[in-house]
C-alpha cells in the first residue's frame, strides 16, 4: 500500500469557536465511526393534555372550555405540578352534511411536569374528565447532569472509534499506535423522548396501577466520525 500524504484539520465543534491545526499523515488514513449510548434515570414526567369543548355558540364553547381548564388546573396543582403552561384557546365551526353550521368547538393544550410517583394519581385525576385527552407522558432527566453525561458519551464514542481503527491497523500490518487527525460529531448527544408504557397484563376487575418504574429509561446517544494516521 502506498503512503498517503494527508492534510487534515482537527475541528473543535463545541460552541461557536473553531480551532484549526494543520497535520500531515505519511502513512495510511483510517476512518472509523464511534457510537455511545447511555440510559439515564427518570427525574420527572412531562405531561401534556388536550382540552376540548363544544356548544351551539362560540362563546358558550369557550366558557365550557374555561371550566374544564379550571378543573384540570386544580387536579394538577394538587399533584404538585411544576412548569404549568396553558396555551391560547382556538375555536372553529362544525358543519353538518348540508354545510350548515351545527355548532362550535374550542380547544387548547396544557402541559407541566410531575414527580414519577404521581403517574397513577395523574391518570386517576384527569383520565375520566370530560373533554380531556391525556397524551403519552415523557420521561425526563436531571438537566444539571447534561454536560457531564455528554462528556462521558464523547469519551466513549471516541474510544469506540479508536478501537475499531486499531483493529484495522493491525489487520493490514500497521502499528496500533495511531495519530488522531480529525473528529466530526454526528449527533449532539440529545435525549430520545420515551413515551409512557402501560401494563397490558392486568387482571380484571382490579387492575394494578400504572407504574412509572415501567417507563423506558431516557436514552442519550452520541456518534462521531474519527480519522487517524497509521504508520
Amino acid at each position: 500500500m502506498l503512503p498517503l500524504a494527508l492534510g487534515a484539520l482537527v475541528l473543535l465543534t463545541g460552541g461557536n469557536s473553531r480551532a484549526e491545526v494543520q497535520l500531515r499523515c505519511q502513512g495510511t488514513l483510517l476512518e472509523a465511526r464511534g457510537k455511545a449510548e447511555i440510559q439515564r434515570p427518570t427525574s420527572a414526567l412531562g405531561v401534556s393534555l388536550g382540552l376540548e369543548a363544544e356548544a351551539a355558540k362560540a362563546d358558550q364553547a369557550l366558557e365550557q372550555l374555561q371550566w374544564r381548564l379550571a378543573a384540570v388546573r386544580q387536579k394538577l396543582q394538587a399533584l404538585g405540578v411544576k412548569e404549568w403552561r396553558a396555551g391560547a384557546p382556538s375555536t372553529w365551526e362544525r358543519r353538518g352534511p348540508q354545510g350548515q353550521v351545527s355548532g362550535f368547538q374550542a380547544s387548547l393544550q396544557v402541559s407541566g411536569r410531575i414527580e414519577p410517583t404521581q403517574l397513577q394519581a395523574l391518570i386517576s385525576a384527569v383520565g375520566g374528565l370530560p373533554g380531556v385527552r391525556l397524551s403519552p407522558v415523557t420521561a425526563e432527566t436531571d438537566r444539571s447532569q447534561d454536560s457531564a453525561i455528554r462528556a462521558q458519551l464523547l469519551r466513549a464514542a471516541y474510544q469506540d472509534a479508536l478501537y475499531q481503527a486499531q483493529e484495522v491497523a493491525a489487520a493490514i500490518g500497521r502499528r496500533r499506535q495511531l495519530s488522531p487527525l480529525e473528529v466530526q460529531l454526528d449527533g449532539n448527544g440529545d435525549l430520545r423522548p420515551m413515551p409512557m408504557a402501560m401494563r397490558s397484563d392486568a387482571p380484571a376487575p382490579a387492575p394494578p396501577p400504572f407504574n412509572a418504574a415501567e417507563l423506558p429509561k431516557p436514552t442519550q446517544q452520541l456518534s462521531l466520525l474519527a480519522r487517524f494516521c497509521a504508520l
